[in-house]
């Protein structure tokens, strides 16, 4: 089983999987008269093959317990798939660079501050939702359209804090 120990989010160390959504370092230019700022890009929305097409969902996770047992990590070769909670929610984030064979030298873990968000670029292999302490409710932005966009490969990893 592979272990291992979640460190903190940070946009550089979470780079070759894709982006940290997260308003505290990013920069805004106001709208609506000036009530409103808009922090523009915070991520790449990645909609791959024909027919694609971009959705937004709202997803509600139930918590896990640690340490995380895990059984398999998923991928979506079609689209990126961005999380962002909504109520300032803790969750764990497992990774590994896209491929086809998972390199278990490169899976990383990382634990968000609650306001953090992440998006995972097309391909990248990850952990399903792990969100700690309480239930959460999480938008998601990914593709939606023909073809085959989840693969699953088995993995036993056990996450700590």
């Amino acid at each position: 089983m592979l272990e291992l120990k979640a460190v903190p989010l940070t946009p550089e160390a979470f780079a070759p999987f894709g982006d940290v959504i997260d308003t505290r370092t990013a920069d805004y230019f106001h709208i609506n008269a000036g009530r409103t700022r808009r922090y523009h890009d915070l991520a790449r929305v990645e909609t791959l093959g024909e027919e694609a097409r971009t959705l937004i969902s709202i997803f509600v996770s139930q918590p896990i317990t640690l340490p995380l047992d895990l059984d398999f990590l998923e991928r979506h070769p079609l689209g990126s798939q961005a999380f962002m909670p909504l109520h300032q929610e803790r969750f764990v984030v497992v990774v590994a660079p896209p491929g086809d064979v998972i390199d278990t030298a490169e899976v990383r873990a990382f634990v968000t501050d609650g306001c953090q968000g992440v998006n995972y670029r097309a391909g990248t292999w990850h952990a399903i939702q792990s969100v700690l302490e309480r239930e959460g409710e999480f938008l998601v932005v990914d593709r939606g359209g023909e073809g085959n966009n989840c693969d699953e490969h088995p993995l036993a990893v056990r996450v700590t804090l």
